[in-house]
């Protein structure tokens, strides 16, 4: 064996497995384009009153805890959904196309566009306890909306 052939064998050699390596890589990032998705979850221990009453339809949802978007739920509200930032007071009419339903639960892409928002007005974020309290009005509908958003129990004292 000559250098020059012993030197492209080397290169061979150690040129595959980083080949290999960098493919992984390559996939993996590729792979990792669901960053911007969101699964929403389903609220079993929350309520929505529609002017002081449940309406006969209705469901919330808020992102997964490792979206860590706390401020953000997803209503349905008869068949209308409706996807709300509270921290933003902003009301914005999600399409059931945009939803893939996963069981009980959905994920989806942005939700939170400029030219879906719903008009609203009078909000109130109040922290009542064991529940944030979110109050607002549709302006189309011309409804008073109340969401009671448990919190998540603090179960760190007990580590």
């Amino acid at each position: 064996m000559t250098a020059t052939s012993f030197c492209r064998w080397t290169a061979r050699v150690t040129g595959l497995p980083f080949l290999a390596i960098a493919l992984a890589c390559a996939n993996a990032v590729g792979a990792g384009g669901d960053g911007d998705r969101i699964h929403w979850k389903q609220l079993t221990d929350s309520q929505l009153k529609l002017d002081g009453k449940p309406p006969l339809t209705w469901n919330i949802y808020a992102p997964e805890k490792s979206h860590k978007k706390s401020n953000l739920v997803l209503v349905l509200l008869g068949h209308r959904y409706l996807a709300i930032d509270f921290k933003a007071k902003r009301v914005y009419q999600v399409l059931p196309s945009d939803l893939q339903a996963q069981g009980k639960d959905f994920e989806s892409g942005d939700l939170f566009r400029e030219d879906r928002l719903v008009p609203s007005d009078a909000w109130t974020v109040r922290d009542v306890g064991p529940a944030e309290l979110v109050k607002f009005t549709l302006k189309d509908y011309g409804r008073e909306v109340e969401l009671f958003l448990r919190h998540t129990p603090d179960l760190r004292a007990f580590y």
